[in-house]
């Protein structure tokens, strides 16, 4: 049974880890894909939950590869088909460059910034101006006639719109905008179709979440022990099972629906948690 301490002076029993593993499985798997800013929901729920702080940072990104592989799993075909073409077919090669590209600038300053940004960004009140800047940018960039679509599919996005969402990306390093949202928004705003936007969104956190999960891990590899792994592989199950289900939800979402909802939420959140810290 895994022990962990809270903090200096309340034990918590490792029942209770796998129990809270199982809700932020839920909470990661809910918001990964949904423009809501799982990283956001995860630090505000690790805090309400008495996660421990030693090893939360970890387990937050760790579980986002159950994200990553729920992808894997959806779009198996595709990637398959993808990887067996990339030696042969130009557009395929460009395709998976496009990728690249767009991963590339949150790689470069997330590793610039990562120190700072954990110390000074991962609190409530930051995570709380984040989503409700976020909510405004999706109320304002997705509004009813508002903007033009160029791009109806995946395939016709641009090498300037692949550079221009990665960019967006970066604001993604703030939790509480959230990478989804980010990228999203990105797409959107340089004329992509809500499906395409998604669909680039969700082919670009392959390569990110991956590597930002690693990175996680490699960076508390003091703090864990073996004792952590089912907690850790509690929270990365979950995390796939309910992926699956929000991915496909979403798609379908968006087929009929603008996101100005999602820009809704995030503002009534956001002066949830302000409420909150004011209040108590």
């Amino acid at each position: 049974m895994c022990y962990f301490r809270a903090d200096a002076g309340t034990p918590v029993s490792g029942g209770w880890l796998l129990l809270v593993a199982v809700i932020l499985g839920i909470v990661e798997g809910t918001t990964e894909f949904v423009p809501v800013s799982s990283t956001g929901h995860l630090v505000l729920a690790g805090h309400w939950l008495a996660f421990p702080e030693a090893k939360a940072a970890a387990f937050n990104v760790f579980i986002q590869l159950g994200g990553v592989l729920a992808l894997l799993w959806f779009y198996r075909v595709r990637l398959l088909a993808l990887a067996g073409s990339v030696a042969s077919d130009e557009g395929a090669r460009a395709f998976v460059a496009k990728i690249a590209l767009a991963f590339l600038p949150a790689a470069v300053v997330g590793l610039a910034f990562h120190d700072w940004i954990v110390a000074v960004l991962f609190a409530p009140l930051p995570i709380a101006v984040a989503l409700a800047v976020g909510g405004i940018a999706f109320l304002i960039v997705d509004g009813p006639g508002t903007r033009r679509v160029d791009t109806e599919a995946l395939e016709g996005v641009s090498w300037r719109q692949a550079f221009l969402i990665g960019v967006a990306q970066v604001a993604a390093l703030w939790p509480g905008i959230s990478r989804s949202g980010a990228t999203i928004l990105g797409g959107l705003a340089v004329g992509l179709s809500r499906t395409a936007a998604l669909e680039f969104s969700f082919f670009l956190a392959i390569p990110t979440l991956g590597a930002a999960s690693l990175f996680a891990l490699w960076e508390s590899r003091d703090h864990l022990a073996a004792a952590d792994t089912a907690v850790f592989a509690t929270g990365l199950g979950v995390s796939f099972v309910v992926s699956l289900a929000a991915i496909s939800a979403l798609l379908r979402y968006v087929r009929t629906n603008d996101l100005r909802l999602f820009g809704w939420y995030r503002i009534a959140l956001a002066a949830a948690i302000v409420a909150q810290s004011v209040f108590g």
